[in-house]
């Protein structure tokens, strides 16, 4: 699999792997394993060593025995809970999947049968290295909250952490996407404390969704672990799509591929930077019914300032440009670009399209000379593949199947 999103069932893969290939190993003790049996049965060696201590909470635990097979083994950590595993094929080799919790005494307890049927129990103990801090997830979207949990095709899952992430493979590799219809996708780090993931192509229609941070006790940076895991599920809309250029002055809007409306729009009169629409993907990042707007950068007093109420807005980027109502520019639509940057519509047509439009839904503009940057707003399909890669710990993979 080889990347975050998909990163724990990539190590599972592997570990079904190392077991089947390593199920006969050497007679001799590995280093740092502690063996077990001799007269009493088939020999059982456990790694990490019996009452090691400091052990790095993504260490895994592996249990494995020579001439004979294991019948059960549980690693348990007290309060923390136990250690989940998986045997190999043959019954020779445990391995624990997973992360320790940081500051705990782990117990573990197997049982093995020789050749013979002669049953035996092994049983050693380690402890982890101690975390100074932890770190958490201060937000995911979308949330039912802010977005509502059915959104549109091109919504991203955007994680924010309360402290810097230095370790950003060891996070990443424990991020994992299910999905019912699968997409390639990865996760993209805008710094070390914003990571969010997004499909090669826009999300199938009506996918369902679940992303899971199974962070509690990863290592985040020297002396920092996850808190605890975080799982989100939500489901992908209908497919609607909207397209307008700065120089047709017209919005088409199309939903699962068939046209439905058609709205004449006036957009950034331009003159100055800052009054041009931006052109690019933009995406649906709020519904508004009012929005009081003010002029960028203008106080009151100084020519050119305004503060206008205005109905029924979707908001599109974070530099103020948003897709509303506008009843005073109603003559203009259609023909030419009167506004200060935002695209204005009819009253009509503002309540239709607020009502119609789901959070992610893409927006896509053209003809403006200015372009809409990656990092203004939710302009994630700014990036192509390529560059969107370039900033993923673990590059791409499909997701995983939602059952």
């Amino acid at each position: 699999m080889g990347r975050g999103a998909y990163g724990t069932a990539g190590l599972l893969a592997l570990a079904l792997a190392l077991l089947t290939a390593c199920s006969a190993g050497p007679a001799e003790k590995p280093e740092g394993v502690a063996m077990a049996g001799g007269a009493r049965g088939a020999p059982v060696g456990v790694s990490p060593a019996d009452k090691a201590a400091d052990v790095p909470t993504d260490q895994p635990v592996v249990v494995s025995v020579q001439g004979g097979r294991l019948k059960s083994v549980q690693v348990q950590g007290g309060k923390a809970g136990p250690l989940k595993g998986v045997l190999s094929a043959d019954g020779t080799r445990w391995r624990s999947v997973g992360t320790a919790r940081p500051g705990t005494s782990y117990t573990v307890t197997a049982v093995s049968v020789d050749a013979s049927g002669k049953a035996s129990e092994t049983r050693s103990a380690f402890t982890t290295a101690k975390g100074n801090k932890v770190f958490d997830i201060e937000t995911i979207t979308p949330n039912k909250d802010d977005t509502g949990l059915t959104v549109g095709v091109g919504m991203p899952v955007m994680i924010a952490f309360d402290k810097p992430i230095a370790d950003r493979v060891a996070v990443e590799r424990n991020l994992t996407v299910h999905s019912s219809k699968p997409v390639e996708g990865a996760w993209h780090w805008f710094d070390s404390q914003h990571v969010d993931f997004r499909p090669e192509k826009y999300w199938p229609a009506h996918t369902k969704v679940r992303v899971e941070a199974k962070l509690a006790g990863v290592r985040g940076g020297p002396g920092m672990y996850g808190k605890r895991d975080v799982r989100l599920d939500f489901k992908i809309g209908r497919s609607q799509i909207t397209k307008g250029s700065t120089d047709e002055h017209v919005l088409h809007v199309r939903r699962n591929g068939k046209k439905i409306r058609t709205m004449p729009m006036s957009a950034g009169q331009g003159g100055q930077w800052k009054y041009y629409t931006t052109s690019g993907i933009h995406l649906a990042m709020s519904r508004e019914p009012v929005t009081v707007m003010t002029s960028p950068g203008i106080g009151p007093g100084s020519p050119g300032y305004y503060q206008l109420t205005v109905y029924n807005t979707v908001r599109i980027s974070n530099s103020g440009e948003y897709v509303h109502s506008a009843p005073w520019s109603v003559g203009s639509q259609g023909n030419s670009n009167v506004s200060h940057g935002c695209v204005n519509i009819s009253p009509a047509n503002a309540a239709w399209f607020i009502k119609n439009t789901l959070i992610g839904d893409p927006i896509i503009i053209t003809g403006s000379p200015r372009k809409l940057e990656p990092t203004n707003g939710w302009g994630h399909w700014q990036e192509n593949w390529k560059q969107w890669l370039k900033w993923s710990s673990l590059k791409a993979g499909p997701t995983l199947a939602l059952r």
